[in-house]
C-alpha cells in the first residue's frame, strides 16, 4: 500500500510504501498531496471515553478495546490507560482486566503498552486535589503498589504521587529503581520537597498547571519550582480549557519543546454529546464546546477532548512549529516513557495517522495505518 502526503515536519510530498505493517520504501511523490503524514500520537494518559472508566468495578474487555478503538479515531496509536485515586479493589479489578484484556490480543498490547496510576497518593487538599476522591487520598504504601502492579502484570509504567506524602520519598526511590516513571502532580509541596523528589528519581510533571490550588504564593509555590527543575519534563493539557494561552507559552518557553509533552487527559465523558450525566457521584454537564464542568458551576470536571485537539491549540499559544507539536505528543511521550520512538523512516514499524491541516487551524485525523 502507498500513502501520498506532506511530511509533517518538511512539508516534503513523500510516497510511503508499508507492508506486513512497517515502512518499506520512501520516495519523493510525483502528486501534490494536501494530506500529510506523522506517527501516531503516544498519551501517557486515558482515564476513558464514551462513558467508559478504566476506574470502573465493572469494567470489562470490549470495554476497553471501545476505548482503543475510538482514541485511535483520533489518532492516538499508543497511549497509557490511566486509574486514579480509587479503593483498592477497584484498582486491582481495572489492572487484572487491562492485563488479561491485553494478554489475549497481541496487537491491542501494542496499543497499550503500559499503564498509569494517578493516585492514590496525592493530596488531600481542596483544589491540589482536583476530581481525586478525598476519602482514598493515601500516603505512599509500597506493598499496596505491589498487589496493583502483580495484578496489572508488572504493566504499571507510570506513577503520579504527592511528594509532600509521608514517605514519598523512599517510595519514589524504589519506583524509579524498579524502572517505573516517577510524576510530580496533585501536590501541595514545598519547593524542597519538590527538590528532594526529583533527587529521589522523580522525572516530570503531570498535567502541570492543572489540580492545583486556585490561589497560590506569588513568589513561592510549586509551579515556579516544577518549571524552574532542569531535572522536571512536563505533561500540559492544551485542549483550550484547562489552561490559558500565556500559560501554555510560559511553559513551552521554560521547558522547551524537548522536555514538553501533551496530553488530553481524556475522561469518563469524553466524546459524550452535549448533556447533563452522572459520574463519580456528581452531576457533571459537557458543554457544546466541548468543556466538561461540575453542572451549574465554571468547575472542570474532567477532559472532553482527545490528543488531536490539543496540537492546532499548543502551535497557536505555544508559538511551536507543527513538527514540534507532533513530536510533543508522539516522540516526548516514548522518550519519557522509554519506549521506541516511531520515525518517518524505512524499517519502521507503520504506526502512523494521515492529517488534514493549514496554518491557524485544527488538526483533523483522516486515517490511521
Amino acid at each position: 500500500m502507498i500513502h501520498h502526503a506532506k511530511h509533517y515536519a518538511t512539508g516534503e510530498p513523500l510516497a510511503v510504501t508499508i507492508e506486513g505493517g512497517r515502512i518499506t520504501e520512501i520516495s519523493e511523490s510525483n502528486l501534490k498531496p494536501t494530506q500529510w503524514i506523522a506517527p501516531a500520537f503516544c498519551d501517557p494518559q486515558i482515564n476513558g471515553c464514551l462513558g467508559i472508566s478504566f476506574n470502573s468495578p465493572s469494567l470489562t474487555a470490549d470495554e476497553i478495546r471501545k476505548v482503543v478503538d475510538v482514541c485511535r479515531k483520533h489518532g492516538i496509536g499508543t497511549f497509557l490507560p490511566t486509574l486514579i485515586t480509587t479503593s483498592d479493589e477497584a484498582f486491582c479489578h481495572g489492572f487484572a482486566t487491562l492485563a488479561k484484556t491485553i494478554d489475549s490480543d497481541a496487537e491491542l498490547a501494542q496499543r497499550i503498552p503500559g499503564f498509569h496510576l494517578e493516585g492514590p497518593y496525592l493530596s488531600s487538599e481542596d483544589g491540589a486535589r482536583g476530581a481525586h476522591p478525598r476519602e482514598h487520598a493515601r500516603d505512599p504504601n509500597w506493598d499496596e503498589f505491589q498487589r496493583w502492579q502483580d495484578a496489572a502484570g508488572g504493566r504499571i509504567r507510570m506513577v503520579t504521587l504527592a511528594p509532600e506524602r509521608t514517605g514519598a520519598m523512599p517510595f519514589i526511590e524504589k519506583l524509579a529503581a524498579s524502572g517505573v516513571v516517577v510524576a510530580i502532580g496533585h501536590t501541595a509541596a514545598n519547593g524542597q520537597q519538590i527538590r528532594d523528589a526529583v533527587a529521589a528519581g522523580a522525572t516530570t510533571s503531570t498535567h502541570l498547571g492543572n489540580g492545583s490550588h486556585a490561589m497560590l504564593p506569588r513568589h513561592d509555590n510549586y509551579i515556579w519550582e516544577q518549571l524552574a527543575n532542569d531535572g522536571l519534563w512536563a505533561s500540559i493539557i492544551t485542549d483550550g480549557h484547562h489552561l490559558p494561552p500565556a500559560l501554555v507559552k510560559c511553559i513551552v518557553r521554560v521547558k522547551g519543546v524537548g522536555r514538553t509533552l501533551l496530553t488530553c487527559d481524556a475522561g469518563t465523558l469524553a466524546g459524550m454529546p452535549p448533556g447533563k450525566y452522572t459520574s463519580w457521584g456528581t452531576e457533571m454537564e459537557v458543554l457544546p464546546s466541548g468543556k466538561i464542568v461540575v453542572a451549574g458551576t465554571p468547575f472542570l470536571a474532567g477532559s472532553g477532548h482527545f490528543t488531536d485537539a490539543c496540537i492546532g491549540n499548543v502551535i497557536r499559544y505555544g508559538g511551536v512549529t507543527l513538527a514540534d507539536a507532533i513530536d510533543m505528543a508522539t516522540a516526548r511521550p516514548r522518550q519519557l516513557l522509554r519506549f521506541p520512538v516511531h520515525t518517518l523512516a524505512v524499517g519502521q514499524p507503520a504506526d502512523l495517522m494521515l492529517f488534514d491541516w493549514e496554518p491557524g487551524g485544527d488538526l483533523r485525523v483522516a486515517a490511521m495505518m
